[in-house]
């Protein structure tokens, strides 16, 4: 039996110390009397580098309900070693397979290398992040690939032996609604066509194939600044489309679903899209910052009813804030959590002024050190420092970067870069915005370097070059 290539992937997603997930979607057709229809199975096999031989081939499903495609699971890895793996599907006309006898020809195969995470709490990490990645999609099929050249260069410093043990994407990994009222996906079909060509170009698939890829939505995996233009049908036809085609391409994946009997359980629908993962000395929360609003019947940022993630999000995130690791705690926002524009924007957090209020007071009183907001969305990259002038020991740290492809000019956003964040009556403290920028409004990426005791937050354009870089301790 030969083993084919897969048609989308392999995409490397959560990988911890002993286990790791790997996507990947295959193709399934009519049999050859055009009755029946061939189901896909999904292989893959892997082994240790310094290890001759693969461990025996684990097999798992690629559901049509999910764009033909599945995750394998692997376990019983060891930390902080290097593996090699092989996956791709193949046609099956039965359901089961014989797997104790099936004789399967790896030559097509996809073959990737890896590394495991670390369970050393003390052990340094370098990660890139980033967000926005435009692909127009013009003339009904032909996609824009100029976007794939930031992914080349994050290869390049992989490949020049630069550690890199993870990738976030912080949103806006699709834009579904090119040139908004034009060409935006409203079918199933669409919005799976569109992370296809999106997930395939030979860069980015590349780099997703070797490197733990974490993602997290923002508003263009719906549509622009969803939901505020959202009728009562779009709550009940795009919303659920987009959301189904981001959970095949985007959370499958991730540490949000749970692993049951070695394989991961994508079957049900999920009551939340934020998820948690650990990694060395980082911590790390990925939000979901768009489909749990609750904009309320007010306008006004101080309104307590508006939310920008629910009550079951707020509780897990402080409970996790406070939970004592004592490890880096970076925050995955796909919004800015500050600086602010300098006028208000009520899509960002600075238009949830009594959420943001109250997270500040819990981090400020429960003394929690070492946090750090990432983000993306304003088309630009910079860092910042939010200190207390009335708490000496408050400190966060706030890292945006994006985009990392816009076609078009890039406006310059008017930030405030220094003064006081604008809070509510719920505290009596001055939060002061200090070290901020400058802002790089360059196509970018960023890489993160950091220890238990300061992080390294270097600007790349996209074809390479360094912008900048800086330091902050904690």
């Amino acid at each position: 039996m030969k083993v084919k290539p897969l048609t989308v992937g392999p995409i490397l997603g959560a990988v911890t110390g002993d286990t790791a997930r790997i996507f990947g979607r295959g193709e399934y057709k009519l049999s050859r009397n055009k009755k029946s229809v061939l189901s896909c199975v999904g292989v893959a096999r892997i082994r240790a580098l310094d290890s001759s031989d693969y461990d025996p081939p684990i097999f798992f499903k690629m559901s049509p309900a999910f764009d033909t495609s599945g995750v394998a699971v692997f376990d019983e890895l060891s930390s902080e070693t290097e593996y090699e793996y092989q996956i791709g599907y193949f046609l099956q006309k039965k359901e089961e397979v014989d797997q104790a006898n099936i004789n399967l020809d790896w030559s097509k195969a996809h073959t990737k290398q890896f590394q495991t995470a670390s369970t050393d709490p003390k052990k340094s990490r370098s990660f890139i992040f980033g967000s926005c990645r435009y692909l127009l999609k013009l003339f009904g099929s032909w996609f824009d690939d100029r976007g794939d050249k930031t992914f080349e260069s994050i290869l390049k410093q992989i490949n020049s032996g630069t550690t890199t043990n993870s990738l976030l994407m912080v949103g806006d990994q699709i834009y579904a609604d090119d040139l908004n009222a034009i060409g935006a996906d409203r079918t199933i079909e669409e919005f799976f066509s569109r992370y296809q060509e999106t997930f395939t170009q030979p860069h980015i698939r590349e780099l997703m194939g070797q490197i733990p890829t974490y993602m997290t939505l923002d508003d263009h995996e719906i549509e622009d600044n969803w939901p505020s233009k959202a009728s009562p049908k779009d709550w009940v036809t795009l919303f659920p489309t987009a959301i189904h085609a981001y959970i095949t391409y985007q959370m499958s994946h991730s540490p949000l679903f749970e692993i049951v009997d070695d394989k991961a359980d994508v079957i049900g629908s999920p009551s939340k899209l934020w998820y948690k993962f650990t990694d060395g000395c980082c911590d790390f929360f990925v939000t979901d910052t768009r489909t749990e609003r609750d904009e309320a019947e007010s306008s006004d940022p101080a309104f307590e009813e508006r939310e920008i993630i629910n009550e079951d999000q707020f509780e897990a995130l402080k409970k996790w804030l406070a939970d004592g690791s004592e490890r880096v705690k970076f925050v995955a926002s796909a919004i800015p959590f500050f600086p602010d524009f300098k006028k208000t924007e009520l899509d960002k957090w600075s238009g949830y002024l009594h959420q943001r209020t109250q997270l500040l007071e819990f981090i400020r009183t429960n003394k929690i050190k070492r946090v750090v907001f990432l983000s993306g969305d304003v088309h630009c990259s910079m860092s910042a420092e939010l200190l207390c002038e009335e708490d000496p020991d408050f400190k966060i740290i706030s890292l945006i970067s994006s985009a990392f492809f816009w076609p078009y000019p890039h406006k310059s956003g008017s930030f405030q870069l220094s003064g006081k964040l604008k809070t509510t009556s719920l505290t009596s403290h001055s939060y002061t915005v200090t070290n901020a920028g400058p802002a790089h409004f360059d196509d970018n990426f960023s890489r993160v370097t950091c220890d238990l005791n300061s992080l390294k937050f270097q600007v790349f354009q996209r074809l390479g070059k360094l912008l900048g870089e800086k330091e902050h301790s904690f």
